[in-house]
């Protein structure tokens, strides 16, 4: 068992956010010693890195509290929250395989600067903007 103190520097969450986390419902209410001091038990560092992870993946809060009640419900919520998981999984790939993409095109584009010994090979030069035909407009960047 723990006082909040430790349980904050175990986790590396603060006591004001492990004291609103229980607000909100993303930690279930900590016990009560005989003075009634929070006592909590180590598993609670297990819950609170899940969390971590969750967020870090960037599920929702809306999604984070969600999963939180159902499992503060009970095993029968099991499927519920398998499903959520599972939905969050895959936005979770889907991100990745978007980084990776982003991860080939920063490559090539370091590539292109590391074969070109330095000479402006126009890989960041601005392109120029086409001429602007006879009696058109104000531009939509709003100069001329």
């Amino acid at each position: 068992m723990m006082k909040i103190g430790e349980l904050a520097r175990r986790s590396g969450l603060s006591a004001h956010s492990i004291r609103y986390y229980e607000r909100i419902g993303l930690l279930p209410y900590a016990g009560r010693d005989q003075s009634r001091q929070r006592d909590y038990d180590e598993s609670i560092l297990v819950w609170i890195e899940f969390l971590r992870r969750l967020k870090t993946t960037g599920m929702p809060i809306r999604d984070i509290l969600r999963y939180a009640a159902l499992r503060a419900q009970g095993p029968n919520t099991g499927s519920e929250r398998r499903a959520l998981l599972e939905q969050h999984r895959q936005q979770v790939r889907d991100h990745v395989t978007e980084l990776q993409a982003c991860l080939v095109i920063l490559d090539a584009k370091i590539a292109g600067y590391a074969g070109s010994d330095h000479k402006e090979k126009n890989h960041d030069r601005p392109q120029p903007l086409p001429a602007k035909p006879p009696g058109a407009g104000p531009s939509r960047l709003g100069r001329d």
